[in-house]
């Protein structure tokens, strides 16, 4: 039996057996990145799109997804790679990329305006061993590395990663143990996640708003309040992003969040948060 060390569920694992994420597997009494450099997506994207509004503005980032997630968010836009039970068959079938390829894809499209490369599309905490290996060699070509990321993940991972992340967006999905239970997370570790990356690299926040479970004044004033008490190394403020929910894979049973209801939890934001953006919307 080997115990996984990635987050708060430390999954015990029989030899050759996958845990909760889909992402990491028992193998001679450890546990290791099932999916290490097994890429299902990549793409050039606009930085805004990760989303990182005060990381160099108007630059493009190579961005790479595996699969697996240690969240179930209902709700979940990249379901088909994210939930373990179907990114399992991305097993056989997904590209694999050794991290000095994907490093020198990312020189070779600087030309092009890319600034390096961003670990997203599914959680790349749970193959942190990727991104580490593929991040240390991003900066020996001078490049940025960024993380879009749950959070969900113990401190050890993210001290692995800290030397070579230059910024993440970190999803806060709310401000509540119930709704945290509720997509499978665990509110307490990833407020002490992003409280240590802060004190490491650029960090940007996404609170995406869904009706009836994260909506109200009170929960984006504790939430805004607590984030205005973070402050990055040269003192700036941390950025949140509200963004509007849609209807979509296994939560159709709302319409999308009202605009003005994001707008009106922007304003509560505000006033805590210098750096408040709204999105979908």
């Amino acid at each position: 039996m080997a115990e996984c060390g990635v987050c708060f569920r430390h999954c015990q694992l029989e030899e050759g057996q996958l845990g909760f994420c889909g992402g990491r597997i028992a193998r001679d009494g450890r546990v290791e990145a099932f999916n290490y450099g097994r890429i299902t997506s990549l793409a050039l994207d606009p930085i805004e799109k990760k989303p990182l509004a005060r990381f160099y503005p108007g630059s493009l980032i190579l961005s790479v997804g595996s699969f697996g997630c240690n969240l179930r968010c209902p709700f979940c836009q990249n379901h088909e790679i994210s939930w373990s039970e179907q990114a399992r068959r991305f097993a056989d079938t997904a590209e694999t990329i050794r991290p000095e390829a994907l490093a020198e894809l990312a020189a070779e499209t600087q030309p092009r305006g890319n600034l390096g490369v961003a670990f997203t599309y599914n959680e790349p905490l749970i193959g942190y061993e990727f991104v580490r290996d593929t991040a240390k060699l991003v900066r020996e070509h001078g490049m940025k590395n960024v993380m879009v990321t749950n959070g969900t993940a113990e401190l050890a991972v993210l001290e692995e990663l800290s030397p070579y992340i230059d910024a993440m967006n970190i999803d806060l999905k709310g401000f509540t143990d119930r709704w945290y239970r509720e997509l499978g997370g665990d509110l307490p570790q990833v407020l002490a996640f992003i409280e240590e990356a802060v004190k490491t690299c650029h960090v940007e926040l996404t609170t995406l708003i869904v009706p009836g479970k994260n909506d109200t004044d009170e929960e984006m004033r504790d939430l805004s309040e607590w984030v205005g008490r973070l402050k990055e190394p040269d003192g700036e403020s941390v950025p949140l992003h509200i963004s509007r929910f849609f209807p979509r894979f296994h939560m159709q049973d709302r319409g999308a969040t009202d605009v003005k209801t994001v707008y009106r939890l922007a304003e509560v934001a505000r006033e805590s948060l210098p750096w408040v953006y709204t999105g979908n919307c």
